[in-house]
């Protein structure tokens, strides 16, 4: 019995690395050459004229892509709204500070107006990162697509995928690693933080009621500066920037903040000082070609996690809602 029982959890693993291989075999560049072929440039020009008018639109557009990806799949399952039995992934505590999710709208209806019910969601949520991040200074890079959406929200787990602040550089590793993202992309995708900000109510924990002794003395007085409290309201604008000086543009001073220790989060500082990752950090703190490359790579890699593809999803009218049988 053990045998068998053996045998079958094998059999079953196979056939999971199977699904996941195919999956990603069937993205393609350019898949929408034929159905659609304006469907790419539309959504850049979309993410270009949201960009001019809500400059951080393109910062939602990278963010979108982790928490949508890292959950289960690149399946759009993310912009789900609640509706109809439908909880929303937006819900969830891990979701706190998104935004923007009604300009995904904008950059449907311009796809539907051209090509009705042939582009997913989870296409322009991997499609619109990639245009947001060369808007913001990073790298220009080529996307696969021929994602399909979800039927459901994946709320009830989305505490389990994606890591809280407080979680250790480990667990960090641990989350990346189990859909496929080594450690040397896991530290490039960390340099998305350099275009983010962080909410006082995150951070307040390194400053009250005692300074972390792992932060730079003077760093620490700007953050106690810009978080006077220990209890921020949770509701009120009280951000802090990853960095200060090129803060709308993804580049490496996010991996010279932390060697100087001047990261804003738990994971930050551990980034920059275990042996697992801060050889990557001093490299890509030396080298932003260095960086660009490991981070296209990163993005590649998550924007491939686990795709839909045929009948299991479909392909949604509106990205807020589930097709009506």
């Amino acid at each position: 019995m053990a045998y068998k029982s053996s045998s079958n959890s094998s059999f079953l693993f196979l056939l999971l690395l199977l699904h996941f291989n195919l999956g990603i075999s069937q993205l393609q560049v350019n898949y929408y050459s034929k159905s659609c072929p304006k469907a790419e440039e539309i959504i850049k020009q979309q993410v270009n004229e949201l960009y001019n008018k809500h400059g951080n639109t393109a910062i939602s557009w990278v963010r979108n892509l982790f928490h949508d990806c890292i959950v289960k799949s690149c399946d759009a399952s993310l912009l789900l709204e609640t509706v109809h039995g439908v909880v929303s992934e937006q819900t969830a505590e891990r979701s706190f500070g998104m935004r923007n999710f009604k300009y995904v709208s904008t950059i449907k209806a311009a796809l539907e107006k051209e090509c009705p019910l042939t582009v997913s969601c989870a296409d322009i949520v991997a499609l619109s990162a990639r245009d947001g991040i060369a808007r913001l200074g990073g790298p220009n890079f080529e996307m696969k697509s021929g994602r399909k959406d979800s039927k459901e929200s994946y709320v009830k787990v989305v505490e389990q995928f994606i890591p809280n602040h407080n979680d250790s550089i480990s667990s960090v590793l641990s989350s990346f690693q189990a859909i496929g993202i080594d450690v040397e992309a896991t530290v490039a995708l960390l340099g998305a933080h350099s275009v983010g900000r962080v909410h006082c109510m995150n951070l307040v924990h390194r400053l009250y009621p005692t300074v972390d002794p792992t932060l730079d003395p003077t760093h620490a007085a700007y953050l106690k500066r810009r978080c006077p409290t220990p209890n921020p309201d949770p509701k009120a604008v009280q951000y802090v920037r990853n960095d200060l000086k090129t803060p709308m543009i993804i580049d490496n001073n996010y991996y010279k903040n932390i060697l100087q220790h001047k990261g804003l989060l738990t994971v930050d500082e551990e980034l920059a000082t275990d042996p697992r990752t801060s050889p990557y950090v001093k490299k890509m703190a030396a080298d932003n070609g260095y960086f660009n490359e490991q981070f296209s790579r990163a993005v590649q890699l998550l924007s491939e996690n686990n795709p839909l593809i045929g009948d299991q999803g479909e392909i949604r009218k509106d990205c807020r809602y589930v097709n009506a049988n």
